[in-house]
């Protein structure tokens, strides 16, 4: 079991771009039995945790029901913004308080740090994430929100490629 944020990012490190788009990586090809693919990661996810711009997004582009089995976790000092019908909890708070909630949810499960940048930051501030998985799409963005904003340390434990991504496993150094 491990906390582990999973994401993707352009070359130049931003997770969406200045007009909160994910255009740049929902295009590009990527084989659904290739290395670091989504379903084989989500099927080790025993619970979720992201931000409010995360959740927002999710809402606003994939409407309809709850896209996560997995007992899910929004950052938000905003419990409203959660849609009616979606089966999350909000949470005001540090991450340190949390934490200890999603291990228990997870149930010998990994912990998935959806993101966004922000909390994924705070978890990693508080020496919390274990891993960082990231799929490089081939394109910059020049903008948009960081898929990192915080000074840290990785060791990288192994890379494949899959489709148009160079994908990364790194560990906490």
């Amino acid at each position: 079991m491990a906390t582990v944020y999973y994401t993707a990012s352009s070359v130049d490190g931003y997770i969406v771009d200045e007009n909160d788009s994910l255009d740049w990586l929902i295009t590009r090809d990527i084989d659904p039995e290739g290395p670091f693919h989504y379903d084989a990661f989500a099927a080790g996810v025993g619970a979720l945790v992201m931000g409010s711009a995360t959740y927002e997004w999710i809402v606003k582009n994939q409407p309809g029901e709850w896209m996560y089995s997995q007992p899910t976790w929004v950052m938000t000092h905003r419990p409203s913004i959660v849609a009616d019908g979606h089966p999350v909890q909000t949470f005001e708070g540090d991450v340190t308080e949390l934490h200890p909630k999603l291990v228990s949810a997870a149930a010998g499960k990994d912990v998935w740090v959806v993101g966004g940048g922000e909390v994924a930051a705070q978890f990693v501030a508080a020496g919390l994430v274990d891993e960082l998985i990231v799929s490089y799409a081939p394109c910059t963005l020049g903008a948009g929100s960081r898929v990192l904003p915080i000074r840290s340390e990785w060791r990288l434990v192994e890379s494949a490629v899959n489709g148009e991504f160079l994908c990364a496993r790194w560990r906490a150094a």
